[in-house]
Order: C-alpha cells, then structure tokens, then sequence
C-alpha cells in the first residue's frame, strides 16, 4: 500500500486549489502560447515555441505530483484531548535556550513543509521532538547544525486542523 501523506485540512485545501488552477487557467494560457508560437512558423529554430512546450511538460508534471498527493493525503485533525499539545497543525512559540530569541513555528506535514516560512515537518528533528509536548516543556534535538535546546511557551491552534 502506497505511504500516507500526512496534511492539514487548510494545506490540503491549498493543494486542491492549486490543482484546479492549473488544470484550468493555467494549462490553457500553456495551450495558448504553444499555438502562438506555432504560428510563426519552423518549429525547429522557434524558441518560444520550445519554451512554451518545456513550460507544459513542467505543468503536466506538477499536475500529475499533486494528484497523487490528493490521492495519498490524509487530512489529520487535532485530536480534542491534549488540546494544549503541539501537533499537527499548531503554532508552537519557542524560546532557544542558547541565543534567548523566541520564535513561533507551525507543526506540518512534510509535503507542506517550508522552513523559510517557519512552516516545520513534523518528521523533521525539531518537528518530530515537539510533538505532544505543552507550554512550559523544554526541548533537546540533535540536528545537522547540532545540539540544540529550546523552551516551549505556548501552542495553540491556528492552521488547519
């Protein structure tokens, strides 16, 4: 059986849009620039026309990753007891041990992962070590930067679920 693909509902809300924008507007302003560029004619030395085909196979691509994704996904809702503990879809304030600077995170799936967003896979190190804890924990990881410690401050609820 094909692994589960772990997801918040608003993330799995945000990859069904995504989906239906590029099957719809999108593949056909792809349709419209590969029979623009047709028109002007030998196709062989028509770089626009090339582009315009590398830009639908890429669409066709990520369209085919999505689906499977969709088809993959299981949409996980906050459990009702542990309300106060991070999981899938908290917001998870922390304060690093070592520098004093807090920061706030949202626990996600890893397809929904993006650290430059603090959006942080629940499979990551970080992730995984926070799962289940409650304000007022602290948190030892191992990381490829290295030993790290945090103080969680606070979760709660804001993304999906």
């Amino acid at each position: 059986m094909p692994q589960e693909i772990l997801l918040t509902r608003t993330g799995y809300e945000k990859l069904k849009r995504e989906l239906e924008e590029l099957k719809g507007p999108v593949r056909l302003q792809i349709a419209e620039a590969i029979r623009e560029a047709k028109s002007h004619g030998d196709l062989k030395e028509n770089a626009a026309y090339h582009e315009a085909k590398l830009n639908q196979t890429r669409l066709e691509g990520r369209i085919a990753d999505l689906e499977k994704v969709l088809q993959l996904a299981k949409i996980v809702d906050r459990p009702d007891a542990g309300a106060h503990e991070a999981h899938l879809g908290s917001k998870v304030l922390l304060k690093d041990a070592a520098w004093g600077e807090s920061f706030t995170i949202t626990l996600v799936g890893s397809y929904e992962a993006d650290p430059a967003q603090d959006m942080i896979s629940i499979t990551s190190p970080l992730g995984s070590a926070l799962l289940g804890r409650v304000a007022g924990e602290e948190v030892e990881i191992e990381a490829p930067a290295g030993s790290m410690r945090y103080s969680v401050i606070e979760v709660r609820l804001e993304y999906g679920g």
